[in-house]
């Protein structure tokens, strides 16, 4: 039986939810305990507080391999009156860690003993008290307290509890987490091979991210078999959960507002709906429900905004279970490399990739849909824009929460411009050999530029043609760059042709056919060298922009471009042939090309881009270039 769309409740902003979420859940922090071995208690939260029912060392322990003497029996010596003692009376010899004879209170380290004899030995400097000993409770006095309740046991603390002669421990329970993946399209990867994935299925993977942040922050999951979008099944599910052992309920997907999102409805049936929707972006559409006194979230379907209302909302619930405080990113100041526009009245949790440039933090913006988990793989931060902004200008000082280390951060060499294949594998070259990271951003040719000029980024990718001279790059950064010193290093000569479907369905010849009524192009975006390159051909065929099908639908990439072209948005599209034959396209050639990489020269010199260049110049390098398709390497790491 179909069933009506919903509407969401009024929406809440993230500090309302949270509020609504702790109020009604006042006892999240009460669990039970179990005691476990001390060896398997890493991660695990101390129930009880623990004491050291032994010292440690629980005697006086030699420090030093050397004699064991009393302090006062060797006042008095010195080099020019040394001192005999006999050994078994006066002095007796010390392996490191052996027990002090009752009669000492000091070691001599055998480097400072002149042997006489097997019974005598001679000093030539006294010994004080305690010298080069361990003193009994040195490490830990029986009794004292070695950690408090609460704490989160590190594999440190082990040896603690061990040496104190705790050997099993009671700690809290750790929260029990159902996720129930819902969602007809839903396809198990563990059992359908990839060539049999059909349009419209989608391989199930939110429940298993869901899972390990469940693990990450101290709790224990079990995963649901999926379940199709059908409300009984789904409110047999949650049913059987809220009524089991288990401590919080997610479904997964179906949380929205369309005819197909049970979770709301389910919810409603079987308990109570306190929050349906979230003034956050990504991570919207997150339903908080009680069902039975226990929390049940509807999580979004879409990868970014399901981990996002984890984050917010499930984490600290865990947390708090654990008698836990919720994790906090380390924040630092950054600069906004561009202007960043946000929608008013939602928090935005933007991903950036962040970088150390000239002593600046700069932040660069990831693509924002709440679809692509790449974005926060490829991520070092997250900005909030609050809900009051409609966004920050370029040159904007904000705070942003350090995802990677900050060390990281500052071993990134930063590149905007044009997109290349080559890239990629430049970047993955760096990382088998150092620790430099280099990090780009598809902003096209000019985008680069433009960055450079800002300062910004340590490079910039360029391809764009002189279409007076048939230059690349030269006039541009002249044009573009006064009194900017850079240096211009060849990366790889390219072949840039047409991408179309594989044996060209429709005959493509050449640009010229983009004037045909039943063409389709991708295009790329203004400012890169690709439209550039485009734009130049067009005029020379007098061919008009506006009579083009899809001159205005634009991509960042040439992987994209191709990814247009398979899927059928397109029938063609200008890129490179290594992007055609990623896809297993056809490909008709145009030019060959020159891509470089800009660098200013108080760059040029720094550990990290030697690093770089060091890199290009490679035979490994090259070669897994060419293997690549449609380069040339002969003028590779030259500069220009």
């Amino acid at each position: 039986m179909a069933v009506e769309r919903n509407i969401y409740l009024k929406k809440k902003t993230l500090l309302e939810a949270k509020e609504i979420l702790f109020e009604n859940f006042r006892l999240l922090d009460v669990l039970a305990d179990e005691t476990i071995p001390v060896p398997d208690a890493v991660g695990r939260v101390l129930d009880e507080s623990v004491s050291a029912r032994i010292s440690s060392p629980n005697f006086h322990a030699s420090a030093m391999d050397g004699i064991a003497v009393k302090a006062n029996a060797t006042f008095g010596a010195s080099e020019t009156s040394p001192k005999a003692l006999v050994i078994g009376k006066d002095a007796f010899y010390m392996n490191t860690g052996h027990v002090l004879p009752e009669s000492t209170d000091s070691v001599i380290m055998i480097e400072h003993v002149n042997v006489i004899n097997e019974e005598r030995v001679e000093i030539e400097a006294p010994a004080f008290p305690w010298q080069h000993v361990r003193k009994m409770g040195e490490d830990i006095v029986a009794t004292e307290l070695l950690f408090p309740q609460n704490h989160v046991i590190t594999p440190y603390c082990i040896g603690a509890l061990l040496s104190g002669g705790i050997f099993s421990v009671k700690v809290k329970k750790q929260p029990h987490v159902l996720i129930i993946p819902t969602g007809s399209e839903l396809i198990d990867w563990r059992e359908t091979p990839l060539e049999d994935l059909k349009p419209g299925q989608v391989l199930e993977t939110n429940s298993f991210v869901l899972g390990k942040l469940v693990e990450s922050c101290g709790g224990v999951y079990k995963r649901h078999d999926m379940i199709k979008d059908d409300i009984n099944s789904i409110r047999k599910a949650v049913d059987e959960a809220v009524n089991s052992e288990v401590d919080i309920v997610l479904i997964v997907g179906g949380s929205s507002a369309g005819s197909e999102d049970f979770a709301r409805p389910v919810i409603d049936d079987l308990g109570k709906v306190l929050v349906h929707g979230v003034t956050i972006m990504p991570g919207k559409p997150v339903i908080i429900g009680d069902i039975k006194g226990k929390p049940v979230f509807g999580m979004p379907g879409y990868p970014v905004s399901t981990i996002v209302a984890f984050e917010q909302f499930v984490r600290p619930a865990v947390l708090k279970m654990l008698g836990q405080p919720d994790k906090e990113r380390e924040q630092v100041r950054v600069e906004s490399a561009r202007k960043i526009a946000s929608k008013l009245g939602v928090e935005e949790f933007l991903r950036v990739k962040l970088g150390n440039v000239d002593g600046n933090i700069v932040a660069t913006p990831l693509p924002r849909g709440a679809g692509c988990i790449t974005t926060l793989t490829e991520a070092d931060g997250i900005i909030r824009v609050p809900n009051h902004m409609e966004g920050f200008k370029d040159d904007d000082i904000v705070t942003a929460e350090l995802i990677r280390p900050l060390s990281s951060v500052n071993n990134t060499i930063v590149a905007v411009g044009s997109h290349d294949n080559t890239l990629d594998v430049l970047a993955d070259q760096i990382r088998a050999g150092s620790n430099t990271i280099l990090s780009s951003s598809h902003v096209g040719s000019m985008g680069g530029l433009m960055a450079i000029k800002k300062g910004v980024c340590h490079m910039a990718g360029s391809h764009l043609l002189d279409t007076e001279d048939g230059t690349y790059n030269v006039s541009y950064i002249k044009k573009y760059l006064p009194g900017i010193s850079v240096k211009l290093i060849n990366l790889v000569i390219r072949d840039q042709g047409l991408i179309v479907p594989l044996k060209n369905p429709k005959g493509i010849k050449g640009i010229e056919d983009l004037a045909r009524d039943d063409i389709r192009l991708i295009n790329r975006q203004a400012g890169s060298g690709t439209r550039i390159l485009l734009d130049f051909r067009l005029s020379q065929l007098n061919i008009d922009p506006a009579t083009i099908k899809g001159y205005e639908d634009e991509e960042f990439t040439h992987m994209n471009i191709a990814a247009a072209v398979i899927s059928g948005r397109a029938d063609v599209g200008l890129g490179i042939y290594a992007a055609a034959k990623a896809l297993n396209l056809d490909f008709i050639p145009v030019v060959t090309e020159q891509y470089d990489l800009v660098i200013p020269e108080k760059f040029f010199d720094t550990e990290n881009i030697q690093i770089l260049l060091e890199t290009i110049r490679s035979e490994i390098f090259k070669k897994r270039v060419k293997d690549l398709g449609g380069y040339h390497t002969e003028k590779t790491g030259e500069v220009i």
